[in-house]
């Protein structure tokens, strides 16, 4: 059981990604520009390296663990099994392929529980939370027992598409209030396969959407911050598989929209960004560009304001062109969702009333 009352307090935040996998070890004793941060490949990534070299060396492949991230992992394994090579997996880690199990049996792939002797095992899952330790021990850095995992969870509920799904759980959102720290869980929404399948590998971690930890990271950057205070700010985390922006002022999301990354060009995220500064960006026209969609509050008519933008994430070039600020939250803009990860766990801790409270690291709060 985690201490939270004692002091200092000390918590691994990781934020997991389609390329990297950005880890900060929050310790509120020393400055956080000081804390420990790595930024490494994400774990859907590692998995594709390992798929890939089984696939070079003409092995089948014995696939494990728990349900993941797609992207370059479902890549790698449909490589596979294009070379005419066997791939044998568990339930849980063929759900990464698709949430219908018989639509991972009609591409080839076999759903056992015993790996077969000749099979290159490979094991699935968002965290790797052995390596990060053995990188940390090797440092004499011992690991602290909370932790924080950001994943991007389009949710399932069976004969519902998951880009459907993901536009009705953001549009939740905004009717619940529209705070980004309440997308932070200790016990997720039933549907929410991805951040559930972190729980069963970690069942102490808290769990939170990239896009909302982004939100809250980007504000740790005091232009920003200030933005926000005042007359409101669109904050666009451009990441390397989703471009997700907010309009955002005092403590809440008033509008948003989800895209895929790859179908943005620096024209059409001027575009999204004026519509959804006007409130005229529609759900069905960002769908009709395989986006998620967008929403608005109910009252987002009255809002008014958010002519600041800033864009942080890997992928930020795109918005290079159009001027817009580029946050750096703590002078690493890298960092922007383990950040975000921290100041929810902090906000969390505050309204639970921990004696003494746990201090923002909000700039100017």
């Amino acid at each position: 059981m985690v201490d939270l009352t004692a002091r200092p307090l000390r918590m691994l935040a990781v934020d997991v990604g389609g390329g990297t996998q950005d880890v900060l070890l929050y310790e509120s004793d020393r400055p956080v520009e000081n804390c420990v941060k790595l930024v490494l490949p994400a774990q859907t990534q590692v998995v594709a390296t390992r798929v890939r070299q089984a696939t070079a060396a003409g092995r089948a492949v014995y696939l494990s663990g728990e349900l993941m991230g797609g992207g370059a992992s479902g890549d790698a394994v449909e490589e596979h099994l294009t070379a005419r090579l066997p791939v044998y997996a568990t339930a849980d880690a063929a759900r990464t392929l698709h949430n219908d199990l018989a639509k991972v049996t009609a591409l080839g792939i076999r759903i056992v529980e015993t790996p077969p002797a000749d099979a290159v095992s490979v094991n699935f899952g968002d965290l790797d939370l052995d390596a990060l330790h053995a990188a940390l021990s090797g440092f004499a850095i011992e690991p602290p027992e909370l932790l924080a995992v950001a994943v991007q969870d389009h949710g399932y509920l069976p004969g519902r598409g998951g880009r459907d799904f993901r536009s009705e759980y953001l549009r939740g959102l905004l009717e619940r209030g529209g705070e980004a720290a309440g997308m932070l869980f200790e016990t997720p929404p039933e549907a929410m396969i991805r951040m559930w399948a972190v729980k069963r590998q970690f069942p102490h971690a808290l769990v939170m959407d990239t896009g909302a930890a982004a939100v809250l990271g980007a504000l740790g950057d005091p232009v920003v911050a200030q933005a926000a205070r005042t007359d409101g700010v669109i904050l666009v985390n451009i990441g390397n598989l989703h471009t997700f922006a907010v309009a955002f002022r005092g403590e809440r999301i008033f509008g948003l929209f989800e895209h895929h990354t790859g179908g943005v060009t620096p024209e059409w995220l001027r575009y999204l960004v004026e519509q959804l500064r006007a409130g005229k960006l529609t759900h069905a026209e960002v769908k009709a560009q395989r986006g998620h969609g967008a929403a608005f509050s109910s009252d987002y008519a009255g809002a008014g304001g958010f002519a600041f933008v800033a864009v942080t994430g890997p992928n930020r070039a795109i918005a290079a062109p159009l001027g817009y600020h580029t946050a750096a939250p703590h002078g690493d803009m890298m960092l922007t969702g383990a950040y975000g990860l921290v100041e929810a766990t902090l906000r969390r801790l505050e309204r639970g009333g921990f004696n003494p409270p746990v201090a923002t690291l909000m700039p100017g709060a």
